[in-house]
């Protein structure tokens, strides 16, 4: 069969990146098995196994990168157990050892164990990629935190805010994702030796009911496998609770939320066309309009973002619904499940960081569009201005009142352009000229702290994230397909 005969998923060949790829490979998953495995022989060796000799061990190590599939793959039709087949094709290489690799364990002693460090590593990548997005938008708002703009709520015009400030509320978000993923992994853990239903009776047996050297054993893997070594789950059924795999996806759909939220708002800024997505020279908006500019990338982070905070229950429904030590039902799952979440998180923060780097700003649409809803905000400073002259402030607040609904019938009705400060200036019962009113229209007089907020958010909230992580920074410059 060719690759064009079978399903291929996307994300290996559109959306996620190499790395991140690499991360939920056979490759990766069946070193690590071997790994888990060199791991426990020499932890139970180091113990007083006495069958257990360094000579193992050095084969068992000299045979961790090589895996001999064909092996594992015609032993698994044979006897339809994936673990027991690489136990068995490791042995093949590894004839000194053979006899004692497994020795104690159940599956998930090599397949929870394998999770939990795959789920590290993906949570290691996207925490990069996270950082690398801060540093693109961090750039962004400090360029612009001066340009003011139209803030909007309920999606119609509001107060000014700036380019900038808007631009640290989705940072801010950001943060808030880096914190839970930092969490996370400070507070991931092995799940160990635990035995086939948690209560390692086998290396009781092995250990002749010593439990010090089980603990000692837990602990000597869990540090060989780069975990401190008290990270290891205190009590288990025969695997670690799968609300460990809730508690990550959660944290990958929130990261999927605070993109969607980005995109959306890009999306919406560029049919105002205040700002774009970058769109390459030879680029193509429409197959039959050639003169669109589509968001794409914007989009696709929608559509993925979608697809990571639906995914998010499929580790929460297996969570619930493990029976008593263990079923089954939730392995097919999850191997899908989690992978494609990490997958679909890498292909969003790739276009996030390829989006934030390349980021299109048109400040005359900017500026015409507040200086088009400015005069109604402008209303409340000439009123005081005209109050301090004499003027009764109820009256007068009336009179902007019954201007400003004229002016609005003129914009919406007619088509027009905003002539309210033109009808205040002529207006003798405020005693101001039309210069005087005019002088009221300086955007950056309604932006209030925005410049320095920016600076304090960049300064408390995004440098340090950059100052303690930078090898994050390294190399960043996401590629993407369009």
């Amino acid at each position: 069969m060719s690759q064009h005969d079978r399903y291929i998923s996307p994300f290996s060949t559109r959306y996620a990146s190499d790395e991140m790829q690499y991360i939920f490979s056979d490759d990766n998953k069946f070193r690590t098995w071997r790994r888990l495995w060199v791991a426990l022989a020499r932890a139970e060796m180091n113990q007083g196994l006495t069958n257990i000799t360094p000579d193992m061990v050095a084969e068992l190590e000299a045979h961790v990168d090589d895996i001999n599939y064909e092996v594992a793959i015609e032993r698994e039709k044979l006897v339809r157990h994936d673990v027991m087949s690489h136990v068995y094709a490791y042995g093949q290489q590894c004839p000194k050892a053979a006899g004692i690799i497994h020795l104690g364990a159940t599956s998930c002693y090599v397949g929870d164990n394998t999770d939990i460090i795959v789920m590290r590593q993906g949570l290691e990548l996207v925490r990069k990629k996270l950082i690398g997005v801060l540093a693109k938008l961090g750039r962004f708002a400090e360029e612009y935190k001066d340009m003011p703009c139209m803030a909007y709520t309920h999606c119609q015009p509001a107060q000014p805010t700036t380019v900038g400030k808007r631009a640290t509320l989705w940072a801010n978000e950001l943060v808030m994702d880096l914190q839970e993923i930092d969490h996370r992994l400070a507070t991931l853990q092995l799940r160990g030796v635990k035995g086939t239903t948690g209560t390692q009776a086998s290396f009781m047996e092995l250990f002749k009911g010593d439990a010090d050297k089980i603990r000692a054993v837990d602990a000597s893997i869990a540090e060989e496998m780069g975990f401190d070594p008290k990270a290891v789950i205190p009590v288990s059924g025969q695997t670690y609770s799968r609300k460990v795999d809730a508690f990550v996806l959660n944290a990958l759909a929130g990261i999927g939320q605070s993109c969607m939220k980005f995109a959306t708002d890009l999306r919406l800024l560029a049919n105002f066309k205040e700002m774009e997505e970058p769109f390459e020279k030879n680029q193509i908006g429409s197959s039959a309009m050639p003169y669109k500019r589509n968001p794409m990338r914007s989009e696709r982070i929608c559509a993925l973002a979608r697809y990571v905070i639906a995914d998010g229950l499929n580790p929460a429904m297996t969570a619930c619904l493990q029976w008593f030590e263990r079923t089954l039902d939730d392995s097919a799952n999850k191997r899908i499940a989690v992978s494609e979440a990490f997958l679909a998180t890498d292909a969003i923060l790739n276009l996030y960081e390829n989006v934030a780097a390349n980021l299109v700003v048109h400040p005359k649409v900017i500026e015409k569009h507040v200086l088009e809803e400015l005069p109604f905000m402008a209303t409340e400073n000439i009123l005081m201005d005209a109050v301090k002259r004499g003027g009764d402030r109820q009256a007068l607040h009336e009179r902007i009142r019954t201007h400003a609904l004229a002016a609005g019938q003129r914009v919406k009705g007619e088509g027009k352009d905003n002539d309210l400060l033109e009808r205040i200036a002529a207006d003798p019962a405020f005693g101001l000229s039309r210069q005087e009113v005019f002088r009221h229209l300086d955007p950056a007089a309604y932006i209030g702290c925005c410049p320095q907020q920016v600076e304090r958010f960049l300064d408390q909230q995004v440098r340090p994230v950059l100052d303690r992580y930078p090898d994050a920074l390294q190399g960043t410059g996401a590629e993407i397909t369009v």
